[in-house]
């Protein structure tokens, strides 16, 4: 993309619009406790829990990481008697609104997929969706109006979680996730390590689910046990998925996710680029140009944010800065961006 030319924006309507939606659905997950709030302390950090006695047993529902305005939404919420029939019909027109003024969809059975993954509790409990699938959910949160050649629907589908947060939880998806993908005809595929897959296919069809994590040292199979799979360890990951954000997908009332902060996902594409083999040439193209694209809405909307995730990226080490330089000496309209900032 030139550093000059204009980048196609949604509304502002239709920006207000998303993140009232967005909003509403943040706080669906915090109405209706079963019991007290709880925070819990490990490891330094803060994680708030609906915690409820079932018979003599005492259970804790995960419901977020601590933040300064957790507890206060929390608290507001309570006081709030809409009904949750008026709740979602205003999300629904909200969602309606979005597509009137051409948000992208998904198709039935991607959002029934998605709308299953996270009622299962998937995003709630730290996955982070990552790819072509996250790349789409940034028009929302960018205000930005994308082409079908950058979005061209890829059937894959990236579940990213961190290994440590997921065995901090001491919560689980429920339904179990393999439950909730075999409802949608998927099977585990083949793996190394019989016994343990990190990737499901759908039966009928090319649709494939993959599950991931960040690799501190060796790459290979690890467990989630929040989400009860396996996930592929790789490097470079553990800084793409730092401090996610929630997203909304437009598909029937709205579905809640997390995604990537935008700035990281475009600098991990510039190591992702230059880390495919010669034969994913194509990949590589759509990364470059999946990073370019937000780089240059980035660099005018939010360029300390940029600045900032292209300094922490730098500073991993020599391999790090090789790939990103790799990248960029094939894109140096971007690149006279990211030296400019």
């Amino acid at each position: 993309m030139q550093a000059d030319a204009p980048i196609p924006r949604h509304s502002a309507l239709a920006h207000a619009a998303y993140h009232d939606l967005l909003r509403s659905l943040r706080d669906e997950g915090l109405r209706d406790l079963r019991g007290t709030p709880t925070r819990v302390m490990r490891n330094g950090r803060g994680y708030w829990y609906d915690s409820f006695r079932v018979g003599t047993e005492v259970r804790k529902r995960y419901l977020g990481e601590d933040g300064p305005d957790l507890a206060a939404r929390m608290e507001t919420l309570r006081m709030d008697r809409a009904p949750e029939g008026q709740r979602r019909r205003d999300r629904a027109r909200l969602v309606r609104l979005l597509r009137a003024e051409g948000f992208l969809g998904l198709d039935p059975t991607s959002g029934s997929l998605m709308a299953a993954l996270a009622g299962a509790g998937v995003f709630r409990l730290g996955g982070t969706v990552v790819g072509t699938h996250a790349f789409r959910l940034y028009e929302g949160e960018l205000a930005l109006r994308l082409s079908l050649e950058q979005t061209a629907q890829t059937d894959d589908l990236d579940i990213a979680s961190f290994e440590r947060l997921s065995l901090a939880l001491e919560d689980a998806a429920a339904p179990p996730v393999q439950q909730v993908l075999a409802d949608f005809a998927f099977a585990p595929a083949p793996s190394l390590e019989p016994g343990r897959t990190w990737r499901w296919r759908q039966t009928q069809g090319n649709a494939l689910v993959e599950f991931l994590t960040p690799a501190f040292g060796e790459e290979g199979l690890r467990d989630l046990p929040a989400l009860g799979v396996q996930a592929q360890a790789l490097h470079h990951l553990n800084y793409l998925i730092a401090d996610p954000i929630p997203a909304a997908i437009p598909y029937r009332a709205g579905v809640l996710v997390q995604v990537p902060r935008p700035e990281r996902y475009a600098i991990h594409k510039l190591i992702v680029a230059d880390r495919r083999r010669a034969a994913d040439r194509m990949k590589s193209a759509k990364d470059r140009a999946q990073a370019a694209f937000l780089i240059a809405a980035l660099a005018r909307d939010r360029p300390e944010d940029l600045a900032e995730a292209h300094e922490d990226a730098l500073a991993r080490g020599p391999r790090w800065r090789d790939r990103i330089a790799a990248s960029l000496s094939r894109m140096p309209d971007t690149a006279a961006l990211l030296a400019g900032l």
